[in-house]
């Protein structure tokens, strides 16, 4: 599986490990344009012989899903046009914010935190997944 936190200026890309354990990342995507974002990653579900992705679904606080919400839609539904792989929406409420807390925590600032937010909740994003698979 391939997590995918998408925003505005990068998608933070996770994989998971072939027993579906855990997720690790693997990169911060910064192109800007649809194509040239699932050119990325048509070469990582190649590298990583993903079946699916998981993707952070942003949500209000109260649950419901606003703008961002719609465009992260519209862009799981390319994804599932261009790889004709299941996509599953996960709740990313908070994981922006864990991750910086991370990073913070092991004393990561400025230009070396850049990306790094992306790739650690597209971490958090598709380990939530794969714990809930255990329950």
């Amino acid at each position: 599986m391939i997590g995918l936190d998408y925003g505005d200026s990068r998608i933070g890309v996770a994989v998971s490990d072939s027993f579906g354990l855990t997720a690790q990342p693997v990169c911060a995507l910064s192109e800007k344009t649809w194509s040239k974002q699932l050119e990325k990653l048509a070469d990582i579900v190649e590298e990583y012989g993903a079946e699916g992705f998981v993707i952070g679904m942003p949500k209000n606080m109260n649950g419901t899903i606003g703008p961002r919400g719609e465009i992260t839609r519209k862009f799981s539904a390319v994804l599932t046009e261009k790889f004709g792989l299941p996509v599953t929406e996960w709740d990313e409420r908070l994981t922006s914010s864990a991750a910086h807390r991370v990073l913070l925590e092991g004393n990561v600032h400025g230009e070396k935190k850049k990306g790094k937010v992306d790739m650690l909740s597209a971490v958090f994003i598709l380990q939530g997944y794969l714990d809930s698979l255990k329950n």
